[in-house]
């Protein structure tokens, strides 16, 4: 992707690197080599590599339809969100998303961030560290360093 320089720019093994959004830039900060691979071999993501996840979010309160609406369409525009689907009466979320491009922790904060709040239970906040324990042991699977004999 073309971004202008310094929109959101940071230094990183003595290069330059411009983001178009603060999600990539969180994405590349956690697991760079993801992204920029290693010398001589190319990095997931520079070889197509996606992580498709289908996942459930259950909000704490019901949703009008036309918040259902605005809910929809500003996930829709988050990057590497494919499918959203959202149920007022079961007050869950379900959504397919590259995991290469976004996180379910960056959505739950998303969430947050337009007043929504998710379910509070115990079995609830423990099934979303579970989520968030295997993203990021996934993610760190895949940033393999190249093998030095």
């Amino acid at each position: 992707m073309i971004v202008e320089a310094h929109t959101i720019e940071i230094k990183y093994s003595d290069f330059h690197f411009a983001f178009c959004s603060n999600q990539c830039r969180e994405l590349f900060l956690a697991n760079p080599h993801l992204y920029i691979g290693y010398p001589g071999h190319k990095a997931p993501k520079q070889r197509g590599v996606q992580v498709v996840k289908r996942r459930h979010f259950r909000l704490e309160q019901p949703l009008t339809s036309l918040e259902c609406d605005f809910l929809t369409n500003d996930l829709r525009n988050m990057m590497g969100i494919h499918e959203v689907h959202v149920d007022g009466i079961l007050i869950e979320i379900a959504m397919t998303y590259d995991l290469m491009v976004v996180t379910a922790e960056q959505i739950e904060a998303r969430l947050a961030e337009i007043g929504l709040k998710l379910g509070e239970e115990w079995s609830e906040r423990l099934r979303r560290g579970f989520v968030h324990f295997m993203e990021e042991f996934e993610v760190l699977g895949l940033e393999e360093p190249p093998c030095r004999i």
